[in-house]
């Protein structure tokens, strides 16, 4: 069945952007022309999904604002842009009703899914080239479950979920297990979850077996762990560049690689840079 659906979880907290999110969904921040969320959405766009849901939560109904369509006298090409994604897009928003882990965010796509496979994107984190075009493309083949998947330091596998897998083919690899932010000793790996999913709408079922893991919380690290012992799962080892907008070095980071790649503002930011070498 081809994947036609996307989520999106965006009710986080973003406690690591403080005090920037005090009154700003994490989401909204903004890396050069447009907010992380609005990466979100166009990657699945031009991955070919036309039905995406928002899983929200309190405090974020600029989110939900953002994606409107704008009524602004002038606009912008990028406002433009975002206007004809939403004229092509069925756009659909849910609020989780308490902070209990991205497990139990995912939970409420269950009725929005159904029964078809579908894309998951966290909404704090930027792929380039689109990581969702190039797992919907091995979901065809493998017809199951795929995560993506980098390398990171051993020093950081505490910060992500991390597999335990045996290669198959180039950059893919048969899944044999999965841990939620295990310490450097119990890690089986440095592949490590980069926020881009294609799931079998089996995970639902996984879910609701799950109990709270990491921080009292739903993992959907954990649920997945289900999943693989019911059905084959797949990583993808992305070559691509992924930007952790959930922390503010990285946002940073992100700013600054992006601007720098930026037609509009590029060569000044370049020349901005070397004007400050010591």
């Amino acid at each position: 069945m081809r994947v036609r659906k996307a989520v999106i979880p965006a009710a986080g907290y973003g406690t690591r952007m403080l005090p920037i999110t005090k009154a700003q969904p994490k989401e909204m921040v903004p890396v050069v022309h447009k907010p992380v969320i609005q990466y979100v959405v166009e990657e699945a766009y031009h991955s070919g999904i036309r039905e995406i849901l928002i899983i929200t939560g309190k405090h974020k109904r600029a989110i939900e604002d953002h994606f409107d369509r704008s009524d602004l006298p002038k606009k912008d090409k990028y406002t433009e842009e975002l206007d004809k994604i939403l004229e092509n897009i069925n756009l659909f928003f849910v609020r989780q009703k308490e902070q209990r882990g991205l497990g139990d965010a995912v939970r409420y796509a269950e009725a929005f899914v159904d029964d078809e496979p579908f894309a998951l994107l966290l909404g704090d984190t930027i792929t380039i080239p689109p990581c969702t075009k190039e797992l919907i493309e091995i979901h065809n083949k493998y017809k199951t479950s795929i995560v993506a998947v980098e390398e990171v330091p051993l020093d950081k596998v505490n910060l992500y979920g991390i597999v335990a897998c045996k290669p198959i083919e180039n950059s893919v690899y048969l899944i044999e297990d999965l841990v939620e932010k295990p310490s450097i000793e119990d890690a089986p790996s440095n592949l490590a979850i980069l926020g881009r999913y294609i799931l079998t709408p089996e995970i639902f079922e996984c879910i609701k077996e799950t109990k709270p893991g990491k921080g009292g919380e739903i993992q959907l690290t954990d649920a997945m762990k289900i999943l693989n012992e019911r059905e084959k799962m797949y990583a993808y080892l992305f070559k691509g560049k992924r930007y952790d907008i959930g922390n503010k070095v990285d946002w940073l980071k992100a700013n600054i690689e992006l601007a720098l790649e930026d037609k509009e503002m590029g060569e000044e930011i370049r020349d901005f840079i070397k004007s400050l070498e010591v």
